[in-house]
């Protein structure tokens, strides 16, 4: 694998896989950090007569994503990676839901009225308009990013995020006591679908001689991706163990690299279970919007590594001290650190973080 965007791809690629180990090369790798590049481009532009007609243009916008690559340098361990996105629930149109888009983003709407009735129908379709233009998206960006970019899986957002979708969020939160055996069948089966549509896509970009990565570019030759489950914040740890937990671990065991996404303070009930699982790798932890700041979450940082996880550090340049003292740097992935806006600071971060033992 050798791509023009990242010429030291496979000595950064030993740092990755160092990670999956929870072990050093040199050093744990540091990623999110890019600089412009001296000859960027200007993206094309084109007018819509709707913001549906603009988002399934994908070929223009690969045709975008392909040129916005170029127009960046990607030093340390930061990674070249292109995905295709339609959307953070496209996974549950592809299986029935309408789907409504934005400027900015996409987003469905319930299409299990009635668990007896609709069920058995809100199944993946692969004749789904939606679906093929995502397969067609995706091969427009692995014809462009041969020899020169990363192409990634799209956000799926599967398991009770996906029936969430499908059903309705708190709608869903009440079926767990109303309809239970009814969500545990369909989470089940979901699951199967979803294994299904990550293989396709997954046998595109292997075919394609891709390193798998998504919308948290880590990396791995073989089957890697994010587990998560926003809809867990609603739900008490009783409920997360009877109805998550059993999806998770199918989901850790499918993979052979996986990362949690956990998202929010009120999903950290949940964090002892998650650890839990042999099978995961990492956790991606979220404070969310006013709960940012390393040492207010020192102790959730150490929890993880305790259970012998990875973990993804998200941190500014000022908190490195905090963190050297507080962990260890095996297991460790830093995307991003924040405060670095030239080559000479990250030049000088990189050397102290070597420094970590």
């Amino acid at each position: 694998m050798e791509f023009s965007l990242k010429p030291d791809f496979a000595e950064v690629k030993k740092r990755y896989d160092a990670f999956w180990e929870r072990a050093i090369v040199d050093r744990p790798p540091v990623s999110g950090v890019r600089f412009l590049a001296p000859d960027r481009k200007p993206l094309p532009q084109k007018e819509y007569a709707s913001q549906r007609e603009r988002w399934l243009d994908v070929a223009f916008r690969a045709e975008q994503l392909a040129i916005d690559a170029f127009n960046y340098v990607y030093p340390a361990d930061t990674l070249p990676v292109v995905w295709p996105n339609l959307g953070p629930e496209i996974f549950s149109a592809w299986c029935g839901c309408a789907y409504e888009f934005s400027a900015s983003t996409a987003w469905t709407r319930p299409c299990i009225e009635n668990w007896e009735t609709d069920a058995a129908e809100a199944v993946f379709d692969p004749e789904n308009p939606l679906f093929k233009a995502m397969v067609e998206f995706t091969e427009e960006l692995l014809a462009r990013g041969q020899g020169h970019f990363i192409v990634g899986l799209t956000d799926f957002h599967p398991g009770a995020d996906h029936l969430a979708a499908l059903r309705d969020p708190q709608r869903l939160a009440m079926d767990l006591i109303d309809h239970p055996t009814a969500v545990k069948e369909k989470l089940l089966t979901a699951t199967q679908e979803y294994f299904q549509v990550y293989d396709i896509f997954y046998n595109m970009l292997r075919g394609a001689k891709m390193p798998i990565t998504s919308w948290l570019p880590l990396i791995h030759t073989g089957k890697y991706y994010i587990v998560s489950c926003d809809f867990s914040c609603m739900i008490s740890p009783q409920m997360f163990e009877e109805f998550i937990m059993p999806v998770l671990v199918e989901e850790c065991r499918f993979l052979e690299r996986s990362i949690y996404h956990l998202d929010g303070p009120g999903a950290l009930k949940h964090l002892d279970m998650i650890l839990s699982i042999p099978e995961l790798d990492a956790v991606q932890w979220v404070p969310g919007a006013g709960n940012e700041g390393y040492a207010r979450w020192v102790e959730v940082y150490q929890r993880i590594q305790r259970a012998g996880k990875g973990m993804q550090l998200d941190v500014h340049v000022s908190e490195l001290p905090l963190v050297f003292e507080t962990l260890r740097p095996e297991g460790v992935w830093f995307h991003p650190i924040r405060g670095i806006t030239d080559p000479q600071t990250l030049e000088t971060v990189l050397n102290r973080v070597a420094q970590w033992k």
